[in-house]
């Protein structure tokens, strides 16, 4: 029986496990080879972000960034680097120290872990062998993305709590309750992809945008996973992890030297981890963009892919310093209320809509079946969305005649609306000492009376 006959699911499965078989026969040199080059690209990505948060944010602020140490400011977040861990490194007293040195690097480890399956660019010549440009790929690859990015948030749960701060332990809880809610919307954005492209396999899900590129063809879903990649990695508009106007520095209030600098390590990144991501899942990863491959015969062989690799990352770490220049950090409650009841359900609704297509095309429905569907899915979603605006409206009404009574109040009462005072006559909190018993109006008259008899007043 040929692939063919078993159906169109299973010749997919078998075209991804395909994929799978430029893996593991590389000798051990070529793969060592390989994970240092990873974690040499990784820091100096690290220390070029760094450097271009600063640069670029400067710019569009009308302003310098770093221009004094090397030349145009180069070796500025180098010699940072160098001030930090040359600071004295001290541990609070009462913490569990324990914990509260190994938080830094459990969030630091695994950002390095997920890069390892992230397609660079296809099989290469490198020093005689044939091999890919990745490190390994695997039937689960996009899972295991996923998995060490959960796992990334213990070290900042873990630091806040290790560190027997009170602002130290908000940020942590605040990480933990972030990553919980983004990671679903952002696994969410995954769904979608290996619907469409049938495997879990990132060199796979690379092929399976030859034709064209999954931001296009899954627009909601990459939109929504550039959102959910800024929630992840606690970046400005979404920075209430380590909010330095509410709770100092977060969860690394009570670190410094080396230990700050490993979860400033493990920041950046995530950053370049969840870019890599988006370019692999929804910008074709190392294909050429269209139009290239025809103009420039083998765009997509050799080392060209790399470079078009590296211009699509580049291209998305710019959107996390255009964000960060551009937007002012949002309430608390706003960024849950941004996660679960805006991106999950309308990424609920999609994953639904990209399913029953895909089962119908599967199936060989006719287009005028299929144009139907659509139609329905988009009818429903456009009632749904004005629905959704007439609740905002009603909400921000109700907002304004609260303000509005609230003012009307206040100007009645001067005391309204103010903070609520102790009374004087009430104990200190914490002291022995009584209160002092409240003076009445006769008590002060008795008190004038006597003082004028001493005085003879």
């Amino acid at each position: 029986m040929t692939p063919a006959a078993l159906g169109p699911g299973v010749t997919a499965h078998l075209a991804s496990e395909e994929t799978l078989s430029a893996f593991g026969g590389d000798p051990w040199w070529i793969t060592t080879i390989k994970a240092l080059a990873i974690f040499v690209f990784l820091m100096i990505c690290v220390l070029m972000m760094i450097m271009a948060d600063r640069k670029v944010m400067g710019r569009m602020q009308q302003r310098h960034g770093p221009n004094r140490m090397g030349p145009f400011g180069l070796f500025q977040s180098l010699f940072d680097g160098i001030k930090l861990s040359l600071k004295e490194d001290l541990i609070p007293r009462g913490v569990d120290r324990f914990v509260y040195i190994a938080a830094p690097m459990i969030a630091a480890v695994p950002a390095f872990i997920a890069f390892s399956v992230i397609p660079i660019g296809p099989e290469v010549n490198l020093f005689g062998v044939i091999t890919p440009l990745q490190l390994t790929d695997l039937p689960v690859a996009a899972l295991v993305v996923l998995a060490t990015a959960a796992l990334g948030v213990y070290g900042f749960v873990l630091g806040g709590w290790a560190s027997q701060s009170p602002y130290a332990l908000l940020g942590g809880l605040r990480a933990s309750a972030q990553v919980i809610s983004y990671e679903i919307a952002m696994g969410l954005s995954f769904v979608a992809v290996f619907i469409m492209s049938g495997t879990l396999t990132t060199s796979g899900i690379v092929e399976s945008q030859r034709g064209l590129w999954f931001a296009v063809l899954l627009l909601p879903s990459f939109l929504i996973y550039l959102v959910t990649m800024v929630g992840e990695t606690n970046r400005l508009p979404f920075d209430l992890a380590e909010g330095e106007g509410e709770i100092v520095g977060g969860f690394m209030t009570e670190y410094g030297s080396m230990k700050f600098t490993m979860f400033f390590l493990a920041e950046y990144v995530n950053m370049c981890t969840v870019a890599a991501v988006s370019v692999t899942l929804f910008l074709g990863g190392w294909l050429a963009p269209p139009g290239i491959a025809a103009i420039l015969p083998g765009a997509n062989e050799g080392w060209w892919p790399a470079l078009w690799w590296l211009l699509k990352f580049v291209c998305v770490m710019f959107l996390f310093i255009w964000a960060r220049g551009s937007l002012p950090r949002v309430r608390y409650d706003q960024l849950m209320k941004l996660g679960w009841k805006v991106l999950i359900p309308i990424q609920l609704v999609w994953i639904t809509a990209v399913a029953v297509v895909r089962m119908l095309v599967l199936d060989g429905a006719s287009p005028l079946v299929v144009g139907v569907v659509i139609a329905a899915f988009t009818a429903a979603t456009v009632a749904a969305f004005a629905a959704w605006l007439r609740h905002v409206r009603r909400e921000r009404a109700e907002e304004a005649r609260q303000r509005a009574e609230n003012a009307r109040r206040a100007h009645r009462e001067p005391a309204f609306g103010g903070f609520p005072v102790p009374p004087s006559a009430a104990p200190h909190y914490g002291s022995s000492v009584l209160a002092e018993p409240p003076r009445t109006a006769p008590a002060a008259a008795d008190r004038n009376k006597k003082g004028e008899e001493v005085t003879g007043a």
